[in-house]
């Protein structure tokens, strides 16, 4: 039998549970790339996990989007894209979404410094959509996650700012780790397979001799490939860096009869575990190679 104490205690106990509020439904976030989602998981860190819709070791500009990842899109109330430069895969499923959703190209933010690619001869043309290989569009991209996540989900906006100011500082204190990395290796020559690394490159001050192609999915004539070739043994470029969704044949070509080797550069993440440390480790990564190929 049981005695009029416990039965007290479990009337309050149950009384505590009916009265208690609904938890609120965890807001529905979607990023398009992992650095972008890295950025976004560590806003929101403590509130909620946002969805990756592009796998870290695919190429944005051949993605086909799955069925999961377009349900996702259509269930979000926020994503977070570069635009139509880099993602275009998504650029159709957004114009579909209702009114509802709020959608931030991270390439026209606020705050957010672009370049131009070059062609072979210097001449200007599309704007350069990897802007995330800079660390402060880094910082500007994290000022307006926090600004949208705060707005859309007020009940964590006090958490949002703070995830965000200590992001901040973390991205000071990584610029401040990577260009003393670099430091040796600066005036070092080098070839990349495509234009990705503009932004990288400009705000360390390395001295890229440029790209093996415009774009990831027009490769070069043989009349490119002779000129690169010379450039290679003219200027005694120790290092033709290829990537990791890309095969290195055309780099293995370009550097037959010279002394260079060919190192990896990742401005994706490829391999890395998604989640708020993705975008420090890419970052680093690209360091590490960089000083690793061009340090001998």
């Amino acid at each position: 039998m049981i005695g009029p104490f416990p039965r007290l205690v479990a009337a309050i106990f149950f009384a505590l549970i009916w009265a208690a509020p609904a938890r609120a439904e965890e807001i529905k976030a979607v990023a398009s790339i992992a650095p972008v989602h890295s950025l976004l998981a560590a806003v929101m860190e403590g509130a909620g996990r946002p969805r990756l819709l592009l796998p870290g070791g695919s190429s944005p500009h051949s993605f086909t989007m799955k069925p999961s990842a377009a349900r996702a899109l259509a269930e979000a109330q926020v994503v977070f894209w570069i635009g139509p430069g880099l993602d275009g895969f998504m650029a159709k499923p957004l114009s579909a979404l209702s009114g509802r959703v709020m959608v931030v190209g991270m390439a026209t933010a606020e705050g957010v410094k672009t370049r131009r690619f070059k062609d072979p001869g210097g001449e200007e043309g599309d704007a350069d959509p990897h802007v995330w290989l800079d660390p402060r569009n880094a910082a500007a991209m994290t000022r307006i996650m926090v600004t949208v996540m705060a707005d859309a989900d007020p009940a964590n906006a006090v958490l949002y700012r703070r995830n965000g100011s200590n992001l901040l500082a973390g991205l000071v204190k990584l610029e401040a780790e990577i260009r003393q990395t670099l430091e040796p290796v600066t005036g070092v020559p080098f070839l990349v397979f495509h234009d990705a690394f503009g932004y990288f490159e400009d705000r360390f001050g390395l001295a890229s001799a440029g790209a093996v192609t415009a774009a990831a999915d027009r490769p070069p004539g043989a009349k490119r490939i002779s000129a690169l070739r010379r450039v290679i043994i003219d200027r005694k470029i120790p290092c033709v860096f290829t990537e990791p969704e890309f095969e290195p044949a055309l780099a293995k070509t370009l550097i037959e009869g010279s002394k260079a080797r060919i190192g990896i550069l990742d401005p994706l993440g490829a391999g890395l575990k998604p989640g708020p440390g993705l975008y420090g480790e890419l970052m680093e990564g690209l360091a590490r190679s960089l000083k690793g190929c061009l340090g001998f």
